[in-house]
């Protein structure tokens, strides 16, 4: 009997080079955001500095934590010099390859810095600490001091663009943003002040016979032939690096000729677009090699799946998926053989195929700048709400007083949703969907409904005062509000598109609004709302509803006045502070 296929596990089909590339870089920042801070010290004292890179070296020297730090240091820079290799278009975005150019910038700029501190330590036991480092930039080679300016900066700033590619595609990021900018500014600029701050102490007090006995001494500075030496094995280390650097580009160089030689194949995009690119190219990189339109919100990191394409005709010759790749398929749902990632897909012979994501569609909502405008699940509050009696309105008025009166409601409707944290998406006549945890999380979303219920009562109570004159009758409305995991993103065609959600959460609150007919009522809550607001269990009557589309009846709350949902959120807020 044949065993068992033995699967991979999910987390190593997850990681490809890029992940790899990624682990190592957060672990090579968390040290640098050490350093940093152990820098900005500085601002106190020198001698803060050094009980600060005491507990700093206890840790980042301790065996375990050493050896993963020194080998993500060198996989890191390994997988850059690939990177410079394996790269074969660099017009994804600008910040890309100036990420790559940083990046590789930093072993030539800081292989002086390493072999000086920790070489020397390694083979002259120097005890090489803030004092002496100060010292050498400050007063013996200011030169150098730029140099290590430069290299913090650079640091920082390619460390940091690549958590941004980490993080943006994150639910989080949103709202974490300014947080992550304020960190990234204020976290350097202390640490370089830190610096100069200790620097000018080291400087004035190097000018004292004793200091300078005390703090340069033979076992701290080394000896002159100990510092050449070092010298040389560092320049010897830079020119090898920059060996590494030329092989890398040879290699390039080598590649393409060889793919020339090779012959060229034909990408057909099924809208009459033919390109002839060499063997070897991504179908993503052959889009960007001749100006074709191609999304890639991730820009070719196989995090994502909006470049993806359906293979029209024969798939059975292509390259086998990648792990990476049949990953990123499987977590999409896709079971398709036709369907593949243009990042990651290396056709060897002609091919034609069509896109199923349509690139540089704009919306016309302004969350189309972010992520969640190709599609994002994440846990949203739907609220309905829709205005009772308009069909008997729009009889007996002329159509302009009717649309007039229409969109009053709706502007009362749309400022008590914004005035609470929500966003005004869809109005379907004289009805409206609003959604709110776009910026909170789940427990203050269900609260800022539920708040804008009891404000669209109240503005709908001043609409009514207001217009009261020519009213017959107050304006009535009901409202229906229910949470949970719903997909947002833009949704149309062309110059007709608009950010909104799908899913069953946003139906359910569909069909409560039209429950509050026949239950006489202007709002019904799901018991999902009541849970996740945390609002006492006893604080609204339940009531057992049969929703349209489902088998099982659901829980909901029916509010008679929609005034007293505010009442109730902010009393629990209060017995929760």
């Amino acid at each position: 009997m044949a065993a068992a296929p033995v699967h991979m596990p999910e987390l190593v089909r997850a990681t490809g080079v890029r992940q790899l590339r990624l682990i190592c870089g957060i672990i090579l920042f968390a040290y640098v955001s050490s350093h940093f801070l152990n820098h900005a010290l500085g601002n106190i004292s020198v001698d803060a500095m050094e009980v600060g890179v005491y507990y700093h070296t206890l840790f980042w020297q301790f065996l375990p934590v050493a050896i993963v730090f020194y080998t993500a240091a060198l996989t890191h820079m390994g997988l850059g010099i690939y990177a410079l290799y394996q790269r074969r278009q660099f017009r994804w975005r600008t910040i890309e390859p100036l990420q790559l150019v940083l990046g590789l910038s930093i072993p030539a700029l800081v292989m002086g810095h390493v072999v000086g501190v920790r070489l020397g330590y390694t083979l002259y036991d120097h005890q090489k600490l803030y004092p002496q480092e100060l010292y050498l930039f400050f007063v013996a080679a200011p030169g150098r001091l730029w140099q290590m300016t430069i290299l913090l900066l650079i640091a920082w700033v390619h460390g940091c663009i690549g958590i941004f590619f980490w993080l943006r595609l994150k639910p989080f990021f949103t709202r974490a943003a300014p947080y992550l900018l304020a960190a990234a500014v204020l976290i350097p600029t202390l640490s370089l002040l830190g610096i100069y701050q200790g620097g000018r102490s080291v400087a004035v007090e190097s000018e004292d016979r004793e200091w300078r006995s005390q703090n340069l001494t033979r076992d701290q500075v080394g000896t002159v032939a100990e510092g050449n030496t070092l010298d040389r094995i560092a320049g010897g280390l830079t020119i090898g690096y920059f060996g590494l650097l030329a092989l890398a580009l040879a290699a390039r160089g080598a590649r393409a000729l060889r793919e020339r030689r090779g012959g060229m194949i034909a990408l057909s995009y099924g809208n009459g677009k033919t390109v002839r690119v060499p063997k070897g190219l991504s179908v993503l990189e052959a889009s960007l090699r001749h100006n074709v339109p191609h999304a890639s919100v991730c820009g070719g990191r196989a995090r994502c799946s909006t470049c993806r394409i359906r293979i029209i005709g024969d798939h059975e010759a292509l390259p086998e998926p990648s792990p990476r790749e049949a990953f990123v398929l499987t977590r999409v749902g896709t079971s398709d053989p036709s369907i593949r990632l243009a990042c990651q897909l290396r056709p060897t012979s002609d091919l034609s195929f069509f896109q199923l994501f349509t690139p540089h569609t704009v919306s016309a909502n302004a969350q189309a700048s972010t992520p969640a405008s190709i599609g994002q699940e994440r846990y949203l509050v739907s609220l309905f709400v829709d205005m009772r009696g308009s069909t008997q309105l729009a009889e007996k008025r002329l159509p302009f007083d009717t649309v007039f009166i229409v969109n009053r409601f709706l502007g009362a409707v749309s400022q008590a949703v914004i005035e609470n944290g929500g966003l005004p998406n869809q109005f379907v006549g004289d009805g409206m969907l609003a959604l709110f945890g776009l910026s909170a999380d789940p427990q203050a979303a269900c609260r800022q409904a539920l708040k804008a219920a009891a404000g669209i009562a109240t503005h709908i109570d001043e609409l009514n005062e207001l217009l009261s004159h020519d009213l017959r009758q107050p304006i009535r409305f009901g409202i229906g509000i229910h949470g949970g995991e719903v997909i947002i993103g833009d949704i149309g065609y062309r110059d007709h598109i608009v950010f909104t959600a799908l899913g069953d959460a946003v139906n359910v609150a569909a069909r409560l609004q039209d429950m509050t007919k026949t239950l006489a009522c202007e709002a019904i809550v799901s018991e999902e709302i009541l849970r996740t607001a945390d609002l006492a269990d006893d604080a609204l009557p339940q009531h057992e509803a049969a929703i349209r589309g489902r088998d099982e009846p659901m829980a909901v709350r029916v509010v008679a006045d929609a005034r007293e949902l505010a009442a109730l959120v902010d009393r629990t807020e209060r017995v929760a502070a």
